[in-house]
């Protein structure tokens, strides 16, 4: 039952990462286009190329080259997105970074109690997050904030990060359950780097 579980747990976090993934390549795709493209739009601007072919600088501006517009606007609420779809993964893997200086002396049964409080806090602060992103949604909903360019309301991104936090908050809260467990029976359920999936 346990291992079923887990296997559950361990699939939507590797899947949330895949789409946080994604979408963070088509942000940088999307980043580096903007770029590219304001350059250009520089490039035609300038008056060497107003003197020596402004025809072909008009129609080029005319068709569109130059950044995408927007593009901080969907930067902001796409990495707000990928960050929690990748927080996830890290939480069932134990991909956070650690210092093991001051633990590696200590007796397993204090380093499983460690854990727990370990995880515990990162499950309360990732609940704590989801809320705060729930709340922070209700506030620009009823202000009806948009964003300055696109003009979309700015609790469309809230709501795009809110579905992964929660996701992210019920797998710490998985995680800190497990190594209460682990702590309690004195002997490993999970490898710490989730390879026993």
């Amino acid at each position: 039952m346990f291992a079923t579980i887990h296997r559950i747990f361990y699939g939507i976090a590797w899947l949330m990462a895949v789409i946080g993934g994604l979408v963070l390549t088509i942000l940088v795709l999307m980043l580096c286009l903007s770029i590219i493209g304001r350059e250009a739009s520089d490039l035609l601007h300038s008056t060497w190329m107003q003197s020596t072919m402004p025809g072909l600088a008009r129609q080029l501006l005319d068709a569109g080259v130059g950044p995408i517009f927007g593009d901080y606007e969907l930067l902001v609420g796409g990495l707000a997105f990928a960050v929690f779809c990748f927080l996830g993964w890290c939480q069932i893997t134990a991909g956070h970074a650690t210092v093991d200086v001051f633990t590696s002396g200590l007796s397993d049964r204090t380093r499983r109690w460690m854990q727990v409080l370990i995880e515990a806090l990162f499950a309360a602060a990732l609940v704590l997050i989801a809320v705060q992103l729930y709340d922070g949604m209700n506030t620009l909903a009823r202000r009806r904030s948009t964003t300055f360019l696109l003009q979309y309301p700015l609790w469309w991104n809230y709501a795009l990060a809110l579905v992964p936090a929660i996701v992210t908050a019920a797998i710490a809260v998985y995680m800190a359950l497990v190594r209460l467990a682990e702590a309690v029976t004195n002997r490993t359920l999970i490898a710490t780097a989730g390879a026993d999936h």
